[in-house]
């Protein structure tokens, strides 16, 4: 009998004819001539692909020159205790664990949840725990996941949940143990009005409620008057994402109550992700949420809302020139609706590296780090897309959109 088999195999972008100042700056960063990586602005200023490319900062490089060196397996380093004392209270939670990625917070988080299949994760169709970690759910956690379609197409309602979660004592079923939320999610902000309608239902049935708050620093700065206890208070569990839009070079932290954290050390053990010398990793990371999110709990002095205005400031550019937004720009993404004008992904691709940007797809991600002349450049851009889509005459949104939410606009690529 013939066997399915996927090769493993380096991730296939498109194939760029990269300009010269892109170029130059990979040949750059490929050598071992003498310049500091760690001064802004650096390589990301022109990367509009994620904010995981941000990069660490000079503060950053002495934090960790200043740090301790003591071991946190057995929790003795006090720069990676301090920070784990500091993210738990600030975010409305007995304690924390730091971790190395957010994929690792999310599948730490579920796997210390889920102690006995049979089981099942409810979580949105477009979420990172169903879409871009490997499959962690079920080869961890041996569960399955229901990914759930919003009816509204921007979030996850009380509604959707209570038509897909499975709560019966039918045999037939696989049960549901877990709801896992994602705030942002492509960007967009999951109201804290359905959050805790949300929760109430979980506690009423024995749910646990996880959150994927990779960027919940976004929600935060983006809604007035808010912190993160009222983000994150409502839930089990939740991760948090150091590298993403705040610039430190790992990491990554799961919050919760003391019991759940002290199983989760012993997850986090299992997997792999015990660090013994953490403090260079932590010192990075208090730096990053300090200077990128801002002090305290709604994150006071920070550099998000300010990338926030710039967002918009790039949506109203291209809608200006008559382009459609493929989704609201709530706080750091722009989604241009480059399908709409007969341009498919990896066609933006190359007319971003023409003007010396990087893109994965019409979903730009505007991070602290991006400058005035990158979004000047994303402007002359849009003008090319909008030139070859009159070309191109009426679309009917299908060359290779992000139409599915897809983030990085390659993984059907990857597929097969």
């Amino acid at each position: 009998m013939g066997s399915s088999h996927v090769e493993d195999k380096p991730d296939s972008f498109p194939d760029l004819k990269q300009n010269e100042a892109i170029r130059q700056a990979n040949d750059d960063a490929a050598t071992h001539q003498q310049f500091n990586a760690w001064q802004q602005p650096g390589p990301a200023a022109f990367d509009f692909r994620s904010d995981t490319m941000t990069t660490p900062t000079a503060s950053m490089l002495a934090a960790i020159t200043n740090t301790t060196l003591l071991d946190d397996v057995v929790l003795e380093d006090p720069t990676t205790n301090n920070l784990e004392s500091y993210i738990a209270d600030i975010s409305g939670h007995e304690a924390a664990l730091l971790v190395m990625s957010g994929t690792m917070g999310n599948q730490v988080a579920l796997r210390t949840h889920l102690t006995q299949p049979p089981h099942s994760v409810l979580c949105d169709i477009r979420g990172h725990v169903y879409n871009y970690e490997a499959g962690g759910v079920s080869s961890l956690s041996n569960a399955m996941i229901i990914p759930v379609r919003p009816s509204n197409s921007h979030h996850l309602t009380l509604e959707d949940i209570q038509a897909h979660a499975i709560i019966s004592s039918d045999v037939h079923a696989c049960p549901t143990r877990v709801i896992s939320l994602e705030n942002t999610l492509d960007g967009m902000i999951m109201p804290l009005s359905e959050i805790k309608r949300i929760a109430t239902f979980a506690r009423e049935h024995g749910l646990k409620l996880h959150l994927d708050g990779a960027r919940i620093w976004e929600a935060v700065a983006a809604t007035d008057g808010s912190s993160l206890p009222d983000f994150c208070s409502h839930f089990d569990s939740v991760s948090m994402c150091f590298s993403k839009g705040l610039g430190a070079p790992i990491g990554s932290i799961i919050v919760g109550s003391k019991a759940f954290i002290a199983h989760a050390r012993r997850i986090r053990k299992m997997i792999g992700g015990g660090t013994r010398q953490a403090g260079v990793i932590s010192a990075a990371a208090r730096v990053a949420v300090e200077e990128g999110f801002g002090r305290g709990p709604s994150g006071e002095g920070g550099k998000l809302r300010a990338c926030h205005i710039k967002a918009r400031r790039v949506a109203e550019m291209w809608e200006s020139k008559g382009g459609k937004l493929a989704k609201p720009t709530e706080t750091n993404m722009v989604w241009l609706d480059v399908s709409r004008e007969g341009v498919s992904n990896a066609e933006f691709v190359q007319f971003a590296a023409n003007e010396g940007l990087k893109a994965f797809s019409g979903r730009l991600v505007v991070h602290y780090q991006i400058t005035d002349e990158a979004v000047e450049r994303l402007g002359r851009v849009m003008d090319a897309v909008l030139k070859k889509g009159r070309e191109n005459g009426p679309s009917n949104g299908e060359v290779g959109g992000n139409t599915n939410g897809e983030r990085y606009g390659s993984k059907r690529q990857r597929i097969g």
